[in-house]
């Protein structure tokens, strides 16, 4: 039943996650002028080669289990009530992404003494926790009807 518009919302909600791989949540500039960009892989020197300096384990690791969370919340059409209490834990897990983001960003920037820029990427986790509000008030309506359904047999 991928045909729904929750499961619209989670797919779309899993897209936005897997663009937080590719494009850059932050850039940060040195006094020396060098260029830095930031995702959830790590820190990456931008020049003539891009070079890790640092990676970021926990944020890896975070998004990586997001991601994986959101395919399996999609193929859970079946049983709503475990895709409604995926669907919370993600929230929940996407705002603590966007707080260590925020909080690694800055940190970065007290320890390297850089400036930085966020970018419209940062906005991802927080577009998708909307998204996914959206798809769990789907499936409390189609819940909702099954079990009106069911009163009437």
């Amino acid at each position: 039943m991928l045909q729904r518009i929750q499961s619209l919302y989670l797919l779309i909600a899993a897209l936005l996650v897997s663009l937080l791989f590719i494009l850059p949540l932050a850039e940060l500039v040195d006094k020396g002028g060098l260029l830095y960009e930031f995702n959830v892989l790590g820190l990456f020197a931008k020049g003539g080669s891009e070079m890790v300096v640092q990676r970021y384990w926990p944020l890896m690791i975070l998004s990586l289990l997001i991601l994986f969370l959101l395919l399996y919340t999609l193929f859970q059409y079946k049983n709503r009530i475990r895709q409604i209490r995926l669907s919370s834990l993600i929230v929940f897990l996407l705002m603590s992404q966007v707080a260590l983001i925020y909080y690694t960003v800055w940190q970065t920037d007290q320890l390297m003494s850089v400036t930085h820029v966020m970018k419209l990427s940062f906005t991802f986790p927080l577009i998708a926790s909307i998204l996914l509000f959206l798809a769990i008030r789907g499936i409390k309506k189609d819940e909702n009807l099954v079990k009106s359904i069911d009163r009437i047999r």
